[in-house]
């Protein structure tokens, strides 16, 4: 017999049908009233139950929380309410309707927004529970292992029930096995965790007074080696967004919300500026690593040799000859051939400006004339002495006869001058003394 193509689709109908989500459709602030709706084909009535979570926030540790479970009216799939716990505390939402507890999923850990209003609970009276359950071991919940969930008959009423939700995940109720009583731990049975390692649970204790008179507790499951309990169908956490809808999960948010529109989640937005900013840090990074790399070596192949003589900054190849004032000119020396003190006094008379032909000729030796009388006198002894002048006149005048006289003073350059050969020096005869004429 051949089956129709569409038969898987028929078979996955029914769970289809059953599948319906909710949300709150504004924001839980203290004191204030939370509207949920039901969307999808569940099957009313439905109810929603709402656990505190975490610390409370009020001094000296005071808890007003309770457990409430609020029914909706009839069939309806909308529900609103006075949220009564204060704000900057958290609870956890489970959603049901007929076909079992938890059917809608439960939301993740949900921040109460502040308001003006405080009127919805007392600060100085704790809330109290019916009754309360303990666990043995008392060291918590491991995986795949036996635990014994107890109470004290007293103080229950009716039968009693243990749930259990994993916020932002699906939510169960606990099997009750065979019922056992002891001195030490009361009535109670055992339990084995089929939930994984690491895992938040928050388990709820009921009796005929209502689910979660017994108080709640929560639990962060440990690890072990056995793995043998567990499967597809143990509780877990839900992949994609937690049931509930969008809701805020802190309390930074502006307390002028007016409570009639849902909040929405930015954290996509969040994420992608994170991504984006970390992105452009990166590339900035290393495009100052490759500049920075690559500069030393670009700087010195860019680089020119400097002629300190002759540099050509602007490397048009323009000459840069100085100014006609500021031009050298050679220092020629004049021609030492004064002789005596008399001549000395001659040179008053020279220029100052002397020819290249003049500065090539060699030195003259000088012999000075000794005017001595005594006879008995020695003949002096003569050495060539030169004489250098420096030409300290001033520049030449200006061609055009439009410029101001200007001197520049220009050191000696000493190229030119050799040291002098020493020449025999002159014989002189004595002058004739009174004696011998």
């Amino acid at each position: 017999m051949k089956i129709p193509s569409s038969l898987p689709f028929l078979l996955l109908f029914p769970l289809l049908a059953n599948a319906y989500t909710w949300q709150f459709t504004n924001q839980p602030r203290q004191c204030q009233t939370v509207s949920v709706a039901v969307e999808g084909s569940g099957q009313p009535p439905y109810s929603i139950l709402l656990i505190p979570t975490g610390p409370t926030p009020l001094p000296n540790n005071t808890e007003v929380r309770t457990i409430q479970n609020i029914n909706f009216t009839g069939s309806s799939t909308t529900l609103s309410f006075k949220l009564t716990y204060p704000e900057n505390s958290s609870f956890v939402a489970v959603l049901s309707d007929s076909s079992g507890f938890g059917s809608g999923g439960a939301s993740a850990s949900v921040t109460v927004l502040p308001s003006s209003d405080s009127s919805c609970y007392n600060a100085s009276q704790p809330a109290q529970v019916a009754w309360d359950f303990s666990i043995d071991p008392s060291n918590g919940l491991t995986q795949c292992e036996s635990v014994r969930l107890w109470w004290e008959p007293p103080f229950v009423n009716g039968t009693v029930n243990f749930y259990g939700t994993i916020p932002g995940g699906t939510s169960f109720v606990i099997p009750q096995g065979s019922l056992s009583s002891n001195n030490n731990t009361g009535t109670g049975f055992n339990w084995t965790v089929d939930i994984t390692g690491g895992t938040n649970v928050l388990l709820i204790g009921s009796d005929d007074r209502g689910i979660g008179s017994g108080g709640s507790a929560a639990f962060i499951i440990s690890y072990a080696t056995n793995s043998s309990c567990l499967s597809s169908s143990s509780p877990s956490s839900t992949a994609g967004n937690p049931a509930g809808g969008s809701y805020p999960t802190s309390t930074n948010q502006p307390s002028t919300d007016n409570g009639n529109h849902t909040s929405s989640s930015n954290t996509g937005a969040i994420v992608g500026g994170v991504v984006g900013a970390i992105v452009l840090l990166l590339s900035a990074a290393l495009f100052a690593f490759y500049f920075l790399r690559r500069r030393p070596y670009s700087a010195i192949s860019k680089e020119r040799p400097v002629n300190v003589l002759q540099d050509d900054e602007d490397g048009n190849g323009e000459d840069h000859d100085l100014p006609q004032y500021y031009a050298p000119e050679p220092y020629l020396v004049p021609d030492p051939t004064i002789r005596g003190t008399s001549d000395a006094a001659s040179t008053q008379e020279r220029p100052l400006s002397m020819t290249t032909a003049d500065f090539m000729r060699p030195p003259t030796p000088m012999t000075a004339a000794s005017t001595t009388t005594r006879k008995s006198a020695a003949p002096p002894q003569l050495r060539p002495v030169n004489i250098i002048q420096h030409d300290d006149a001033g520049p030449s005048d200006d061609p055009s006869g439009h410029s101001e006289a200007e001197t520049i003073e220009l050191p000696p350059a000493y190229t030119n001058i050799r040291q002098a050969q020493r020449s025999p020096l002159a014989s002189s005869t004595p002058a004739a003394t009174e004696d011998d004429s």
